[in-house]
């Protein structure tokens, strides 16, 4: 069992919708559904409000969880896909579904020409790997940039701010993969 399912569990046993656990904990309703439904984790502020909530010791929140992921995952036409879309010109589509108990996160970055991602910065010890599957694409991370085309790869710190830029005239696709796993 995952947290999300842990809280779920014990949201059933008081007899609360997601709403009222909202309003009595002080976490948004859509962030309680992304934990409910695997898609975050959550913080440690947040699980100790929604405790609170629930009457329950944080460690009620804790108790049987399972560290190891389903050990096979099959992605299919008939999943559905999480796209997050920055702005008109970039999406990144997660490749995996449960991600948040997985220890790496395949994404499909796709950013039209003249686009860019948002800078990111990971956790500390976070690491990423690109491929580019069609197009250009310029990889800036700190003050250097790396000009890469299809079949190029890099990988890098992921800690170090970094985003990624089409400055081609054609849609590029690059392979994402980062661990630790950090939507």
């Amino acid at each position: 069992m995952y947290i999300g399912a842990r809280i779920k569990e014990l949201r059933k046993e008081k007899r609360l919708s997601l709403k009222e656990l909202a309003e009595k904990s002080g976490v948004q309703i859509a962030t309680l559904s992304r934990i409910e439904h695997l898609k975050m984790m959550g913080t440690v502020d947040s699980h100790m409000k929604i405790a609170q909530a629930l009457g329950v010791d944080i460690t009620q929140l804790y108790t049987n969880l399972s560290s190891s992921p389903e050990p096979i995952n099959i992605k299919t036409n008939e999943n559905k896909s999480d796209v997050f879309v920055a702005n008109d010109k970039t999406s990144k589509e997660v490749l995996i579904s449960k991600a948040l108990s997985k220890k790496m996160l395949p994404v499909l970055i796709k950013i039209e020409p003249k686009g860019k991602t948002k800078t990111e910065r990971n956790p500390l010890g976070s690491e990423k790997f690109i491929y580019i599957l069609e197009g250009d694409l310029c990889v800036y991370i700190k003050e250097e940039s790396f000009s890469l085309s299809k079949t190029n790869s890099i990988y890098f710190d992921a800690s170090l701010e970094h985003y990624f830029e089409n400055k081609g005239h054609q849609t590029a696709k690059a392979l994402s993969i980062t661990t630790p796993v950090n939507l």
